[in-house]
């Protein structure tokens, strides 16, 4: 592994993006303004390289943002978490974008039917925010739950991906 995390920040509909890569995967992402202060995204103390651009992660986030909505569905990520979570994760990223399932759903889909409040530790601890898209992920009854960057974005997101023309940011 190398000790330089490349990070940029790009600008979308729901305020700024940032994207870390190390090692060529995307380590961290998050609705954040400044980069070099994201807080809960530093997961390293490698050094920190800011950049213009991150290549193809860079532009399949604009993709996304542009209505390429599965732009981002091949994008490396690597973020720590223990067997659950790393199952949780991988299930987020098969739900078809714009669609969404419940926390209970997604335990079961994890391998574990009765973990429904580790299912949403691994939402609420995804670091890959939206590439591993936790937004996706609602309670029974389809009430959107929490979202570490704000129902407003969480709800922008799935209209989003589901082609809604006349979405307005809450």
């Amino acid at each position: 592994m190398t000790d330089i995390v490349y990070a940029t920040t790009l600008d979308t509909p729901v305020g700024a993006l940032a994207l870390l890569v190390r090692d060529d995967a995307l380590v961290a992402a998050g609705f954040t303004p400044v980069v070099d202060q994201f807080g809960r995204l530093r997961t390293t103390t490698a050094s920190l390289r800011v950049v213009d651009s991150l290549g193809p992660f860079s532009l399949a986030l604009q993709a996304y943002f542009d209505g390429d909505v599965t732009a981002p569905d091949t994008l490396p990520v690597s973020q720590p978490g223990g067997a659950f979570r790393q199952a949780a994760w991988k299930v987020m990223r098969e739900v078809p974008p714009g669609e969404t399932i419940s926390y209970a759903e997604l335990a079961s889909r994890a391998g574990s039917p009765n973990a429904v409040r580790a299912a949403g530790s691994a939402c609420a601890l995804n670091m890959v925010a939206p590439i591993v898209p936790c937004h996706r992920i609602v309670r029974t009854g389809g009430n959107l739950g929490g979202y570490y960057y704000g129902l407003a974005t969480k709800q922008w997101l799935l209209a989003h991906e589901r082609g809604d023309t006349e979405l307005t940011l809450l």
